[in-house]
């Protein structure tokens, strides 16, 4: 089941988050990684301005992704999978119910470089890397220089897809 998040639902997303980061430990620079990866109030900060939803598998919440409408497009946000309910279809299920909800052309989304992982997700389901990632980086995600520089962009156009 998926279902919008609220705060009440903060301590459990913080969880999912910061434990599905630890991934990042030795592959990403080390000077961007740190635990919490995600803290608590940055979180609760992110909530007032993107929209969160989350999987739910026997009555346990075990994955999160987040939207926000930036100008023309929709950002992905925050997507994270409990390891152990990883490559089981829980990321396809949020971004095919999110890719539903959107009233913009594209889904955008920006992931570290050395988060190979990742990329091929997003690679699997349509998203492409684009060229210009700085400049769209700078102009829909508010993040550090070296975050900018360490990262890819990707966007699908939702005609992509075929209901």
């Amino acid at each position: 089941m998926i279902r919008e998040l609220i705060e009440k639902d903060s301590q459990e997303i913080f969880e999912i988050i910061n434990t599905a980061a630890k991934i990042y430990d030795g592959k990403i620079p080390a000077d961007c990684y740190h635990q919490p990866y995600m803290p608590i109030e940055e979180l609760k900060r992110d909530m007032k301005i993107m929209t969160f939803y989350g999987c739910e598998e026997k009555g346990r919440l075990v994955g999160v992704m987040a939207i926000q409408p930036e100008q023309d497009s929709t950002l992905i946000r925050h997507a994270y999978i409990l390891p152990e309910f990883q490559k089981q279809g829980v990321g396809s299920k949020l971004l095919d119910f999110l890719r539903h909800l959107t009233g913009t052309k594209d889904l955008m989304v920006g992931t570290w470089t050395d988060a190979t992982w990742a990329i091929a997700f997003y690679k699997k389901h349509g998203f492409e890397l684009l060229k210009d990632k700085d400049a769209l980086l700078k102009k829909y995600w508010k993040i550090p220089q070296r975050q900018i520089d360490t990262s890819v962009a990707m966007r699908v156009e939702l005609s992509h897809f075929i209901d």
